[in-house]
């Protein structure tokens, strides 16, 4: 179902003529769910537009089913992450807090761990031979803490590459697998809300993130059963499994997360056999995996500040963690951030083995409760004992110092946008396999360019600007073709507010490229910005925007920023014989940070270290040039 809104988008879903409001209003009470339509006629399946719509919505989703939310405290199922998708309340907790979004979103994938799916619901039923296990009682256990260490210790063995053969019983997994499947299938309703069949393949060694959710373009040639990492832990393994799926009819695509919890790992410039990468390899992993998720609850892995230290915005919401349960920092910047894979893939496409890291960018969330909690003012946590905002803020009686301080640092979830011709498995999957995509942070901010060698400020200005980005550029996740004789490439881009977050601080147009010595390099521009602000004629850098952040109150005004930015850029330093890429970054105005609301409504102390502002933000999929 396309948001209320959406009968009011201009300039081709960049402007809106929603209400706009002076203050933003956290913490309303949710507007009453709508009731769900019914499925279209064949005779009216939706009709497709040639120039796109933008479409928001997340494929990185779990429910009770995955052993670690169940673990945790969720009661949800599938069907539950269907209905908050769609606006409806659901049940968040064993207590029976209720959750709801406010924004409802137009495409939604459970997405549960392959590993054990199903099986630690089963701990609860007292004829079930899983509840005699020593553990079951700690995993069904009304004490919060006493669960949590109990996944922790899940965890710790699970990382170890030691899982109980109890634990992974085909049948069951088998079972549960097609009831997800089913139920994306009954929740599907074509032009008006989008579901996948999808899975998560959760490799972990050595506490070190390699995670991929696996999503399908529909669900007629599923496997009985998803490929988990214990089948194998390489990613290499997966991409031969998936080239089996295509085989048999399937079409799908792999979706990484969280490098910065990888320690490295997610773009090592070596296999899983520790050799560097070959040229097979590489087509391989372009060939699967087309996106990266570049935002989600375990913050953002765009770029480092060690990675990028003249990015005055490199910072945002990191989350310096592996994945073990007992806050282990990681010690490997390089291969962790998606930046730096950028570059690393420009040079080996220079080398001649091909760019493994020419992917597109999606936002996400990964939550373990259903919900995708991506609204700052609307947060709900990753886990069910986080709905209660007393144990995100304070932790729970018992957890020790260092998991309380994970979960606050813990973000709120990303969003992912799509341009797609309908709001239909079909248009979605193609526009995630084409790269036509961003991520945000969390708002459902919009966002479009378009780069070619003919573009104009006239082309800017038309008010079919989208037709000529098609006709003569390549939008985001394209790839520009050969430079003509003495030209250079100019970049179109709009964007505009979601219309109940915050306005906009500036466009920026990030530049990587490697040189004719294979050095690599990188650069940030400010294209376009709200106010009367010039940038300082020594430095370059362009005057912080302000910050009208009440942190007593957690509130901000819609006193300063932009309803739209837009701008037509050209790369004066454009040499065609360098590989390059670009992709654009649209910073909103600060705004409370989840946890500064938090305090606000319990009248307590921000925790340590937890900024009190920040600014969300949305990073457009790169445009490539190959000489």
């Amino acid at each position: 179902m396309r948001n209320s809104i959406a009968s009011c988008l201009l300039l081709l879903g960049l402007v809106t003529c929603g209400r706009e409001s002076d203050t933003a209003a956290p913490g309303a009470e949710p507007a009453a769910a709508p009731a769900p339509a019914p499925p279209p006629a064949a005779s009216e399946a939706p009709a497709a537009d040639p120039q796109r719509d933008i479409y928001f919505g997340a494929v990185h989703v779990h429910t009770g089913y995955s052993f670690d939310a169940f673990t945790n405290g969720s009661v949800s199922r599938p069907a539950d992450a269907y209905a908050w998708a769609r606006g409806s309340a659901i049940q968040a907790d064993k207590a029976g807090t209720m959750v709801q979004i406010k924004t409802p979103l137009d495409f939604y994938a459970v997405s549960d761990h392959a590993e054990m799916m199903g099986v630690f619901p089963r701990m609860s039923d007292p004829n079930d031979p899983l509840s005699k296990l020593p553990i079951a009682a700690r995993v069904t256990s009304k004490d919060q803490n006493e669960a949590l260490q109990a996944f922790a210790e899940i965890l710790r063995e699970m990382s170890a590459g030691r899982t109980p053969p109890e634990f992974t019983d085909p049948a069951v997994s088998r079972s549960v697998w097609s009831e997800i499947v089913k139920t994306a299938d009954a929740h599907y309703e074509p032009g008006r809300f989008t579901t996948f069949p999808a899975f998560e393949w959760t490799s972990n060694p050595n506490k070190r993130n390699l995670h991929r959710v696996v999503l399908f373009r529909d669900s007629s040639k599923v496997p009985e059963l998803a490929y988990s990492s214990f089948d194998s832990e390489k990613p290499e393994d997966l991409w031969k499994w998936m080239a089996d799926q295509r085989a048999a009819g399937s079409s799908l695509l792999a979706i990484p997360h969280n490098g910065n919890a990888s320690d490295g790992l997610m773009f090592s410039l070596t296999g899983s056999d520790g050799e560097p990468l070959t040229a097979e390899a590489n087509r391989a992993r372009a060939a699967n995996e087309p996106l990266y998720e570049i935002s989600q609850i375990k913050g953002t892995s765009e770029t480092h500040p060690s990675l990028s230290p003249n990015d005055e915005f490199a910072g945002f919401e990191l989350w310096n963690y592996t994945l073990s349960a007992d806050a282990e920092r990681p010690t490997k910047m390089a291969g962790s951030y998606a930046r730096a894979a950028l570059l690393d893939g420009l040079a080996l496409a220079r080398e001649g083995k091909g760019n493994p890291f020419e992917f597109g960018f999606i936002g996400d969330s990964d939550t373990h409760n259903a919900a995708a909690s991506n609204e700052e003012y609307n947060f709900t946590g990753k886990f069910a004992f986080e709905v209660d905002p007393k144990h995100r803020m304070e932790g729970l009686p018992g957890q020790p110092p260092a998991q309380r301080q994970q979960i606050q640092e813990f973000s709120s979830a990303g969003l992912a946008g799509v341009f797609a011709e309908a709001n239909t498995r079909e248009a979605i999957f193609d526009a995630m396999q084409r790269r036509e995509t961003f991520g945000t942070s969390g708002p459902q901010l919009r966002v479009r360019v378009f780069a070619g060698f003919a573009l104009t400020a006239e082309d800017a200005a038309s008010k079919d600007w989208v037709g000529a980005g098609y006709a003569r550029g390549v939008p985001m996740g394209g790839e520009l073709p050969a430079a003509p004789a003495g030209a250079k490439p100019s970049f179109i881009v709009k964007a505009a507010k979601d219309p109940v977050s915050a306005n906009l601080d500036r466009l920026q147009i990030v530049k990587g490229w490697v040189d004719a010595n294979g050095a690599k390099h990188e650069s940030v521009h400010d294209v376009a910005w709200s106010g009367e602000r010039t940038p300082d004629p020594a430095t370059g850098k362009l005057p912080a925007v302000g910050d009208t952040v009440d942190v007593a109150k957690g509130a901000y005004t819609n006193s300063i920023g932009a309803a739209l930015l837009e701008a037509v850029w050209t790369d004066a330093a454009f040499d065609p014989a360098q590989h390059a890429f670009y992709y654009v970054r649209v910073l909103e105005i600060p705004t409370p940070r989840w946890s500064t609301y938090d305090a606000a409504r319990l009248g307590v102390k921000i925790p340590d270290g937890l900024p009190a502002s920040i600014q969300e933000r949305a990073w457009t999929s790169p445009i490539w040039y190959t000489p």
